[in-house]
């Protein structure tokens, strides 16, 4: 292989700067982006549990969310700007700080992290198809239910089953491979459609019954004792908590932010972050209280608070109503599958290989890689505890968040050389020693040991909602000690 090719195996299309027609995403587009990161079922628990599980004073709750929110804002200006100036992905600024091999075998934890996550998230959309062909097939005809083909199960799943993980998994694949126009136009609808969704169920919780549903969501509301040291605590823990839920979009963050149009635009559009949570919270809190307001009017309802949707669902005797939902389901998931796990996945593969790779081989990979993955996660994966093997994986997060700020701003000074980026050279900038810059390796792994013992280590574990931040903090502050002149 000649100099020059050899040279070329770090430049992918998919990977350049940024075209400025690309340049597109305003505010308002960010919002979206935002809203969609906040539309899960996931989401929609945690904010209800924050409210009404651990029976905090809910202006506590409100005030924790709207902080957690605000330090989610700061970071990912802080990671989004390097990104939207220069036009680059997470992964190729990453070799800036790490160094062009570095930055190739580092990336590869956030391809693991994504393409595992992919695939249990695709496990349990599959389960919204499979509700939604069961419903089907009984309005055609109830009998062929209690069929034996449908009893028998393969991994924990019957026909069903396998039918609606296939179609989750063909759907999300040829969708998601088809380029950043698309997934901005998915990113959007997705947004507005869910929100829509939630508007409609707020009015018919609302409308079902005014003043009681009214009544219902005012009773959770505590304004009690909102001034009161005891509360520091719970405001810290939900803090710590609606950021640990947003962490993982951060350190990626830059995949999304480097179409943004201006700085302006960027910041305009991360603080909408806080008006998402605000309206999501409003209209989760509402629906939950009312509909748990309604069902505790039957003493077999009596035992918990529903906070999942699926299980409120389950309590529904409006079959149009379950169908809306489902769809909305589904749409909120594949939508937060797409940003959090699959284009971050799909970036840091063909980081790994840019001279073989493109958007849909990349994509196909983890398709079958998510696919593998959502096939066995109920019975082997969920059961060998996997998740606690992510969470290690995810310690990694904050430290390489750290060393890229630390190095982007205050070793470089904001500079980058587009050209040496991209090179393998040994003469290159980010070349260091054989590819791997060793002091930022070293800073990555010391504030991994300090990230990861707050998840391993019994007596820390009280403080793992704030394994990132610690892990960023003693990587940044370890960088910047060793590289600065």
């Amino acid at each position: 292989m000649s100099p020059q090719n050899f040279k070329k195996n770090l430049t992918n299309w998919d990977l350049v700067t940024v075209n400025p027609n690309d340049k597109n995403w305003d505010w308002k587009l960010l919002f979206c982006f935002w809203g969609v990161n906040i539309q899960s079922v996931i989401g929609f628990s945690l904010i209800t549990s924050l409210y009404l599980i651990y029976n905090l004073n809910t202006f506590v709750v409100f005030f924790g969310t709207v902080l957690g929110s605000i330090l989610v804002y700061l970071f990912s200006n802080w990671i989004g700007k390097p990104s939207q100036k220069h036009g680059l992905p997470f992964i190729v600024l990453l070799r800036s700080s790490l160094g062009v091999t570095g930055a190739k075998y580092f990336g590869l934890i956030r391809f693991l992290v994504g393409v595992f996550l992919f695939g249990i998230q695709t496990y349990f959309l599959s389960k919204a198809f499979s509700y939604l062909i069961r419903i089907a097939i009984f309005s055609i005809e109830p009998d062929i239910l209690d069929q034996q083909i449908f009893l028998t199960f393969l991994l924990g799943m019957n026909l069903i089953d396998w039918i609606a993980i296939v179609i989750a998994i063909i759907f999300q694949g040829f969708l998601f491979s088809s380029g950043m126009n698309l997934n901005k136009k998915i990113i959007t609808t997705s947004a507005i459609a869910v929100y829509l969704g939630m508007l409609l169920f707020f009015l018919s919780v609302l409308l079902s019954d005014v003043k009681f549903t009214s009544q219902a969501f005012l009773n959770v509301l505590n304004t009690e004792n909102f001034i009161d040291k005891n509360n520091l605590g719970p405001l810290i823990t939900v803090t710590s908590t609606v950021f640990a839920y947003f962490s993982v979009v951060i350190l990626s963050f830059g995949d999304f932010s480097r179409y943004v149009k201006n700085e302006s635009q960027l910041k305009k559009g991360n603080l909408s972050l806080i008006l998402n949570l605000i309206i999501f919270s409003f209209f989760a809190l509402f629906i939950v209280s009312g509909m748990d307001a309604f069902l505790k009017q039957d003493s077999e309802n009596l035992t918990r608070i529903l906070t999942n949707p699926t299980d409120i669902l389950g309590k529904l005797d409006n079959l149009l109503l379950i169908i809306l939902a489902l769809i909305f389901i589904i749409i909120a998931s594949v939508s937060t599958n797409l940003i959090v796990n699959f284009i971050p996945s799909q970036y840091t593969l063909i980081n790994f290989l840019p001279f073989s790779l493109s958007v849909k081989s990349a994509g196909f990979i983890i398709t079958i890689i998510g696919f593998i993955v959502g096939i066995f996660w109920l019975t082997f994966l969920s059961q060998v505890g996997a998740l606690s093997f992510i969470d290690t994986f995810g310690a990694f997060f904050g430290p390489l968040f750290g060393v890229m700020i630390s190095d982007f701003y205050f070793i470089q000074k904001g500079k980058l050389n587009n050209k040496d980026i991209y090179s393998l050279e040994s003469n290159g900038i980010y070349y260091y020693s054989g590819g791997w810059h060793i002091k930022a390796i070293y800073s990555v792994i010391l504030g991994f040991i300090f990230s990861a013992s707050t998840i391993w280590n019994t007596n820390l574990m009280f403080l793992q909602s704030f394994s990132w931040i610690i892990g960023a903090f003693v990587a940044a502050l370890t960088y910047y000690l060793l590289a600065k002149e």
